[in-house]
């Protein structure tokens, strides 16, 4: 891992612009933590909204050789940024834009890094949700998303770190088929977790502890006639179809179409 690199500080700028969100920046050894829990690589395109000086980004280029995006509405920060990707050496794979970031496609990002409140995150996060490919990563620091639970949490010194990924779209009614057997498959999804019932016309079950990380879903079928089976499957657009590294205490062969 190469040194965190040195943050230009001391030049002279003009008045900073009116902000809805009071600049703090994040601690370098945060920095570390929230790039590290997200595993980035060099082969993701980090976006940061809300930039500030840029360290999110060039620390990610500096030590992954990640690529990255950021934009924030003070020309002072944005400034900052420039100056620290030029003197770590990677401005050529991080690009820094004042820009509103209400306004700033997001749908090319592998991974979000965020320090904003939570009012502005819960304005964003329709659009993390329908814009961003399930499987991408978002990391915050300090506040979270309400209701939508972070994936793992952790707390650093005075600090907290949560992360999130983008779940695919399950919920809905499906045609679930297990060997010659067809089942109704009903699933009802909040953000990463799911619920549901599921039937045929001899027996009927209850979707528990059923839960999605990326394009991946995890589910038990509690029926009542006292079986319960395991699924564990890929999302693949309009069909769920079985996960073939699946362990030998799950269903081995299924797929399910989307009817609703």
């Amino acid at each position: 891992m190469t040194a965190a690199p040195a943050f230009a500080q001391g030049s002279v700028f003009p008045p900073p612009v009116r902000l809805d969100v009071p600049y703090v920046p994040t601690p370098q050894d945060v920095v570390d933590r929230m790039l590290d829990l997200v595993k980035v690589r060099n082969d993701d395109f980090v976006m940061d909204l809300g930039c500030g000086d840029g360290r999110m980004l060039v620390t990610a280029a500096s030590k992954f050789g990640a690529r990255g995006y950021g934009v924030d509405i003070n020309p002072v920060r944005i400034e900052e940024a420039n100056a620290n990707a030029l003197k770590a050496g990677v401005a050529d794979k991080v690009q820094f834009e004042i820009k509103d970031l209400f306004k700033t496609p997001i749908e090319k990002a592998s991974v979000i890094a965020m320090y904003l409140l939570p009012s502005v995150m819960l304005q964003l996060r329709p659009r993390i949700l329908s814009d961003m490919k399930p499987g991408s990563r978002l990391v915050s620091h300090d506040f979270h998303m309400e209701d939508w639970e972070p994936d793992y949490q952790e707390s650093l010194s005075d600090h907290d770190v949560f992360y999130w990924i983008v779940p695919a779209r399950a919920e809905g009614i499906w045609k679930l088929d297990i060997g010659s057997e067809s089942y109704s498959l009903s699933i009802r999804q909040k953000f990463q977790k799911v619920e549901g019932r599921i039937a045929t016309n001899k027996v009927r079950g209850i979707i528990r502890e059923g839960r999605i990380e990326g394009e991946r879903i995890r589910f038990n079928a509690v029926f009542d006639d006292g079986r319960t089976l395991v699924f564990n499957g890929q999302i693949s657009r309009e069909r769920l179809v079985v996960d073939k590294v699946s362990p030998p205490q799950i269903v081995p062969e299924w797929s399910a179409t989307r009817v609703h």
